[in-house]
């Protein structure tokens, strides 16, 4: 809405706990794809994913209206961190089950990396194949390296926002990388995928 046009995050938050529903819209708007597209790299199943969003948007609504949200600047990281959680709640309740198949239609095409888009059709269609090799080999990574890997080269979260999103140390993140690039060499290794880009 134009009326809401360089304004941030925060000042929309605050102007929607202050009674202003269309602010809340607005937010609403510009925060839905980069949040979806997370917590469907994560699950992996489209129904799971709409089922999580709309929860996490309702405990940002339950929270914004109880006053627990404060204008530190960082809006986007915290509802990040409010799917996160439902997202591992999900996790917890799957395992609960002894369910635990990812949904094997999911490939993950909404994420685009335009780096790897070369002028030569002949590097670029390399360079997407090894882009949907790497897609393939994160997916097989466990849920908590994954997330870490998505987080810090799609998203570009420092260590520190990791930590802070998924409620574990930076050791325990920077552990989680280790463990997840070694698995993405050893699974690349084992199936002979090539994971070098074209320049």
């Amino acid at each position: 809405m134009k009326k809401f046009e360089g304004m941030s995050d925060e000042k929309l938050a605050m102007l929607y706990v202050k009674g202003d529903n269309s602010a809340f819209d607005e937010l609403l708007d510009r925060t839905q794809q980069k949040l979806f597209t997370y917590i469907m790299f994560m699950v992996h199943d489209h129904d799971v994913a709409d089922d999580i969003f709309q929860e996490t948007f309702v405990k940002v609504i339950t929270k914004l209206q109880h006053g627990e949200y404060e204008d530190s600047g960082k809006f986007m990281f915290w509802i990040t961190r409010i799917a996160h959680n439902c997202i591992m709640d999900w996790y917890r309740h799957v395992q609960s089950r002894h369910i635990s198949e990812p949904n094997a239609d999911n490939n993950l095409q909404n994420l685009q990396n335009a780096s790897v888009i070369d002028t030569y059709r002949e590097s670029e269609l390399i360079n997407e194949q090894v882009m949907t090799d790497v897609r393939r080999i994160m997916e097989s990574l466990p849920a908590s390296q994954r997330e870490v890997v998505y987080m810090r080269f799609y998203q570009q979260l420092s260590f520190k926002e990791i930590s802070e999103l998924t409620g574990v140390s930076i050791n325990t993140s920077l552990g989680r990388m280790r463990y997840a690039l070694l698995n993405m060499r050893r699974m690349a290794k084992q199936y002979n995928i090539e994971l070098a880009l074209q320049a």
